[in-house]
């Protein structure tokens, strides 16, 4: 199995082998691709509000020293041009095998492709991509792509995926497993772009169960092909919402 692992909360002050020792700790090193999460500031970032950067330039050297790569979360939903051209600089100093970046947007994904060609491009789950036809697509552009946790509960639907090598399953769920809309998504998209946008959460909309932080049967769907996962971090609470 390969883990990509967030770094979602992480102090920047506490080095990146510490935390992974006190928060992944029966994850072998040597099963960690990645870990993504926040460095300099940019308004390319989605998911989740940009409050400080997560991992230094530190933490990356510690990274590549034991073989794990930087997975950055470009994952607004509203990218410009000269928005990405503002943030060449970042992708430069982070051009390298065994790096990647996770891209919702696809003009996004196709700029970097044509400027950064070592970059692995992920396609995020933000883009929900919960049918065969739309995952084929997606693949014709991204190298890997991550579809809704959800999925997960429907072995059928797996099982019929073509490029199992190339989807990352979540290995681990949090609030949007159940969430109806995830409109939080695109509120945080424009929160970063820090101009006054609010944060939204379908919550305030519509009661839904929350079950706190699920653990999915890694070993089945290892049996049926998939191999790459993404692992989440748990905050106080056992949740990773709100």
């Amino acid at each position: 199995m390969i883990f990509t692992i967030s770094a979602r909360g992480k102090d920047p002050g506490m080095p990146v082998l510490v935390f992974l020792g006190s928060n992944y700790g029966y994850i072998p090193i040597i099963n960690i691709d990645s870990i993504f999460g926040f460095v300099e500031r940019s308004k390319l970032y989605g998911g989740r509000p940009f409050l400080n950067p997560e991992l230094t330039d530190n933490d990356v050297t510690d990274m590549y020293n034991v073989g794990i790569g930087l997975r950055i979360p470009f994952t607004n939903h509203y990218v410009e041009r000269e928005e990405y051209e503002e943030n060449i600089y970042l992708l430069e100093k982070y051009h390298r095998d065994g790096n990647a970046v996770i891209a919702t947007n696809d003009d996004l994904a196709r700029w970097i492709r044509e400027d950064f060609p070592l970059y692995r491009i992920e396609a995020s789950v933000i883009k929900n991509l919960n049918t065969h036809g739309k995952i084929d697509r997606a693949l014709e552009l991204y190298d890997t792509v991550v579809i809704p946790m959800k999925l997960n509960q429907d072995l059928e639907f797996l099982k019929k995926i073509k490029e199992k090598d190339r989807i990352t399953l979540f290995a681990n769920a949090g609030c949007a497993l159940t969430c109806p809309s995830k409109i939080c998504y695109s509120s945080i998209s424009k929160m970063n772009k820090y101009e006054g946008a609010e944060f939204q959460c379908s919550q305030s909309l519509k009661a839904r169960e929350m079950l706190g932080m699920i653990d999915f049967d890694l070993e089945q769907l290892e049996d049926i092909g998939f191999h790459r996962f993404k692992l989440l971090r748990a905050r106080p609470g056992n949740v990773t919402g709100f």
